[in-house]
């Protein structure tokens, strides 16, 4: 496998805390503000949420439906923008939950729940950083995740909170949503946590499994393309791999194991020198962000069990964010790009090939 770095995109600010790729536009963000690049020449187009208020952006999620891009701030709201589609600008819509929700559910004392010692809060809103955002495929539903230890789920459609879930002991930093609907959250407890929809009450989400083997904080979920493995990184360095087991497949021979199908752990994968900081499922293959330095691309081997195949160096401080870019440079199947956003400022642009050797090596300076 071999790799070349495309380019280096660079942001005013030291700090990329999330990245997200949108028809072939990159979304950067760097403390409070969101830059935007066009992939396709590697320039700088656009830079909006200008307000220091807001604080660190910790997600971007795109609705691909009515052109809308969501943002999670530290100041625990959700932002909401619409792309101006000549100029290519930015322009704030409204928040979340919206100031008409929140009237509406002022009203009544029992839409109020403690959050605090003697401060309360509507249930509808995160009073604490939201850390995440997951929009499913159709674009109808959102989920929030916060360090209020909750995450939400979002009507997007009329903009309105249908359920809040207590979901863990700590800070909820992670989240990904299968397919199905299946939602696995991952927290400063060092727990992972599997949420499906209660079928008898069909707005509601109920727990289905704890996955405990992280020994610190969990930063980092990743689903494979059909959902059925699951990887998790955390402070302590690991990468742990889950595959969900069809009934009568235990693999961990539990005798107490339940009559369904189940989260089951494979492995731990070892390599990085510090904490997981991002993980992405990229085809057969995912890649990894840590405290390190370095992004690592990990493949599944002939005989089972995954393996680093790629080490990518050359950031000078952690990489906090990795995103897989729309296929662009090469038409080859056998090569694809990955975007790395880290705390010194920097993004680069990684192209990677898989196997057949079909060019050296080489860094090109942007």
């Amino acid at each position: 496998m071999k790799h070349r770095c495309l380019a280096t995109l660079k942001t005013l600010s030291h700090h990329i805390s999330c990245l997200a790729v949108h028809d072939n536009l990159l979304y950067a963000a760097a403390i409070n503000e969101i830059n935007v690049f066009d992939l396709f020449n590697n320039s700088h187009i656009d830079s909006f949420n200008d307000d220091p208020t807001s604080g660190f952006v910790k997600s971007i999620a795109f609705n691909f439906n009515n052109r809308k891009i969501f943002t999670a701030h530290q100041d625990g709201k959700i932002r909401i923008w619409k792309i101006i589609k000549l100029s290519q600008k930015h322009q704030l819509l409204s928040t979340l939950p919206t100031v008409k929700d929140k009237l509406l559910h002022s009203v009544l004392p029992k839409n109020y729940v403690n959050v605090r010692r003697h401060k309360k809060k509507l249930w509808i809103e995160h009073w604490d950083t939201v850390s995440g955002l997951v929009i499913n495929e159709s674009g109808l539903i959102m989920y929030s995740i916060s360090w209020d230890k909750s995450f939400k789920i979002w009507n997007l459609k009329n903009q309105r909170c249908l359920e809040s879930v207590k979901a863990h002991d700590d800070a909820v930093n992670t989240l990904v949503v299968s397919e199905n609907g299946t939602v696995y959250t991952g927290s400063a407890d060092g727990l992972i946590r599997v949420w499906e929809r209660d079928e008898k009450q069909e707005r509601r989400h109920r727990l289905v499994a704890t996955l405990n083997k992280h020994k610190s904080t969990v930063n980092a979920l990743a689903l494979n393309g059909d959902g059925s493995v699951l990887f998790s990184g955390g402070c302590d360095s690991s990468i742990m791999v889950w595959e969900w087991e069809k009934k009568g497949e235990n693999i961990n021979n539990d005798d107490d194991a339940e009559d369904h199908d189940q989260v089951g752990f494979v492995e731990a994968l070892w390599g990085h020198s510090g904490a997981i900081l991002c993980l992405i499922s990229v085809g057969d293959l995912f890649v990894s962000g840590s405290s390190d330095r370095t992004v690592r691309v990990w493949q599944r081997g002939k005989e089972g069990g995954f393996h680093c195949t790629l080490v990518l160096e050359g950031h000078e401080k952690p990489v906090k964010s990795l995103v897989a870019v729309p296929k662009h440079v090469s038409d080859e199947e056998d090569v694809f790009s990955i975007c790395s956003g880290s705390l010194d400022g920097e993004i680069k642009v990684w192209e990677i090939s898989d196997f057949n050797n079909k060019f050296e090596a080489q860094e090109q300076t942007p």
